[in-house]
């Protein structure tokens, strides 16, 4: 059964993935399609999740802890330590987003 209201996505990936990605769809009697749907889904969630805790985090007296919200962002090869703060975002010990930041 074909969607109507849906797109085709191309992404090459390393064979050992898709292999895994064919493991897993045998094992569940399911398409490679629905199996990357569930993932897809699963990633957009985690990040609109980690999106919304980051604005709460920026709002001004929500909160005097500082508390780490994303450890280990990745840029290149350089590993930056981030914490969210209720007067903005600290990484690696220095202030980058003061209060009424947007993110």
């Amino acid at each position: 059964m074909a969607q109507t209201n849906a797109k085709v996505l191309t992404a090459h990936v390393p064979l050992p993935l898709a292999e895994k990605v064919d493991q897993m769809a045998a094992r569940l009697e399911r398409s490679r399609g629905w199996i990357m749907k569930q993932a897809m889904s699963a990633w957009i969630d985690q990040e609109e999740e980690r999106s919304r805790l980051t604005r709460e985090a920026l709002v001004p007296g929500a909160s005097s802890i500082t508390r780490p919200c994303r450890r280990g962002l990745k840029a290149s090869a350089l590993t930056l330590h981030c914490r969210c703060r209720a007067d903005g975002i600290e990484v690696d010990g220095e202030s980058v987003i003061g209060s009424g930041a947007v993110v």
